[in-house]
């Protein structure tokens, strides 16, 4: 198949010592070779950040 199930964590909680919020996603391996980002809401700092796929 050529979909998979990625995992998104948000990149500014870290950095202010809070909880990162996490989603799932799925993306097609065929058509995009580079890893996901986009703007998620994070519940723990209450406002849209930057989230990036990790492992």
């Amino acid at each position: 198949m050529p979909r998979e199930i990625v995992t998104i964590e948000c990149t500014e909680a870290r950095k202010e010592g809070k909880t990162p919020s996490r989603y799932q996603t799925s993306r097609n391996k065929k058509l995009q070779s580079e890893k996901i980002e986009m703007m998620k809401y994070n519940k723990f700092l209450r406002r849209h950040t930057l989230h990036k796929e990790i492992k």
